[in-house]
């Protein structure tokens, strides 16, 4: 075994860093560039309430516990606009579409989204999610 300060050590750490960083941006995905237009009519009520009862609160509920969550961090519940609004940057990276992204590592499994579903994810995530 080499000493920690061996220059082949040092490369092994570097590499270990770089491959652990690309693996989080991969997973964390792309912000989807989304904008709100001025005219945007998506609202909780019009839109966000039935998304996330589609798509997300299977996992991301307060009421779901232990492996019924799937992996979906305790933090990460969307059964209202204001726990919605607490983690507007994850949803875009994770669920939503813009011109920059097509974003569908969420949900994991069926139901899915359509890619129209997902742009209108992005324009209100961008909008703040009203």
């Amino acid at each position: 075994m080499r000493a920690p300060n061996s220059p082949l050590w040092r490369l092994a750490l570097l590499a270990s860093v770089v491959i652990t960083a690309a693996c989080q941006e991969e997973e964390e995905g792309t912000p989807s560039g989304a904008m709100c237009p001025e005219d945007s009519t998506l609202t909780w009520d019009s839109f966000g309430k039935d998304f996330m009862a589609n798509y997300c609160t299977r996992c991301h509920a307060v009421a779901v516990k232990g492996s019924a969550r799937q992996g979906a961090p305790n933090d990460h519940n969307f059964e209202s606009g204001p726990l919605v609004r607490l983690e507007l940057d994850h949803i875009d990276k994770a669920a939503a579409a813009g011109p920059d992204a097509i974003n569908t590592s969420m949900p994991p499994s069926a139901p899915m989204p359509t890619e129209e579903e997902r742009r209108k994810l992005g324009e209100w995530v961008a909008c703040g999610a009203p």
